[in-house]
């Protein structure tokens, strides 16, 4: 019976290295959705005046909690400060430059990427097959590390150039 219970408490152990807490998850993916903002570029007319704020944007509830906000306090990218929102429907999406959606929201994705059709957004999720459904950036866990896919026919559809220093750091499709 003791083996037993060593092995199980060695089985935990391993998992729980293996998978990051949730709040270090989030903190990583968090740091994603603010340096997405230095290496994305978007057309003039995603802006009403050259220190108009890049709008970083929560749809449904926020995983992040309010660390998301005050890291964006310190961002200021080419003259935009970057400022954190919170958006309980799809609809809302036009009025920002990146939309972050949740797997909690994942029944939500479909009508994000038609209400954002033809604007220039940015839409990372962290669903499986978020890029396969249309999305931009698919934000995913893999051997305890934050990995990324960028679908760039979709960050074409939106206007949007993507850094080739984060292409290089991404699996991408087209």
């Amino acid at each position: 019976m003791r083996i037993k219970v060593v092995v199980v408490a060695l089985a935990v152990a391993v998992l729980q290295a293996a998978t990051p807490e949730p709040a270090e998850e989030y903190r990583v993916k968090g740091a994603y959705l603010l340096n997405f903002a230095k290496f994305v570029e978007w057309p003039d007319s995603a802006f009403k005046g050259p220190a108009d704020p890049i709008a970083v944007c929560v749809l449904g509830a926020n995983p992040f909690s309010p660390a998301l906000d005050a890291a964006a306090h310190s961002v200021l990218v080419e003259k935009h400060p970057v400022v954190v929102k919170q958006i309980p429907e799809p609809l809302q999406a036009r009025q920002c430059h990146i939309v972050f959606v949740s797997t909690a929201e994942r029944k939500h994705v479909r009508a994000l990427l038609q209400a954002v059709q033809g604007g220039n957004v940015l839409t990372v999720g962290e669903s499986d097959g978020f890029v396969a459904d249309g999305g931009v950036i698919e934000l995913s866990v893999e051997g305890g590390k934050v990995r990324m896919e960028i679908n760039t026919d979709g960050a074409k559809k939106a206007g949007l150039r993507i850094s080739a220093k984060l292409l290089s750091l991404a699996q991408t499709t087209r």
